[in-house]
């Protein structure tokens, strides 16, 4: 698969500004296939890289969010389920800066990737920085094996009307709801995704009180409840879960 023709939806993705200024990214990377990939996050000067964890995230058009790595150190790290080894984590102590590195590259990783913190009772992403593919080599992948990956459902839309309540559910396909915390982002067109609830109920501080988590362990499934809707709530809601909590 050729990576030029991934060049033009990339292109049109990546707009915007950045969302939030304690992180920030290069607009985009280039790299060829084989090669590695440098994706930097800087953290603003009042924060220090040495005491976060870093966590990453790549975004394909049309796709939520998937959680990639945690980062805090050579020890303390955490690999999102089914993600290859190689993709990693690291710190650049000097720069302030989180590391995601990319090695052998490969067509599939062309994608936008965000970095985020967490920092008090709130969350800060970076906008994302686009990996983009050089050049117009085809590779043929060879024989992979499968990976066992834990999925979440979500309906594909609910729909509300003003000042009713909306609840937006996430199931568990295997395992226990509660062997790992879910968090829920709400993400609108051109933006980074913003955290709504973390740890299953734990609402940052500035997400308003009409939006609450829970977790019916019954049936394997996580709830997002938006009360009182409003029509600035419109946008898309994700559930992740698999790391560590932070």
């Amino acid at each position: 698969m050729a990576w030029t023709p991934l060049l033009l939806a990339l292109l049109s993705h990546c707009t915007g500004s950045l969302s939030q200024p304690v992180l920030t990214q290069p607009p985009s990377l280039s790299a060829s296939p084989g090669a590695t990939a440098r994706l930097t996050c800087t953290l603003s000067s009042d924060l220090s890289v040495g005491g976060k964890n870093i966590y990453w995230y790549q975004q394909k058009p049309g796709s939520p969010p998937r959680y990639l790595l945690r980062f805090y150190s050579d020890s303390n790290k955490h690999q999102g389920s089914g993600v290859p080894s190689r993709f990693s984590g690291s710190k650049d102590a000097s720069a302030n800066a989180g590391l995601l590195l990319i090695s052998g590259l490969q067509p599939e990783d062309e994608a936008d990737y965000y970095c985020a913190t967490y920092h008090g009772s709130g969350s800060s992403f970076s906008y994302p920085q686009c990996l983009r593919g050089r050049g117009s080599e085809t590779k043929t992948p060879g024989p992979r094996g499968s990976l066992a990956e834990v999925v979440f459902t979500q309906p594909r839309s609910v729909s509300g009307s003003p000042g009713q309540k909306a609840v937006i559910s996430c199931t568990r396909s295997s395992g226990s709801i509660g062997d790992n915390y879910v968090y829920w982002y709400q993400q609108r067109p051109g933006s980074a995704p913003t955290l709504m609830i973390y740890n299953y109920d734990q609402r940052p501080s500035g997400v308003p009180g009409r939006f609450s988590g829970s977790v019916d362990r019954s049936s394997n499934t996580a709830h997002l409840t938006i009360t009182g809707l409003q029509p600035e709530d419109e946008a898309d809601y994700h559930c992740l879960s698999g790391y560590d909590s932070y």
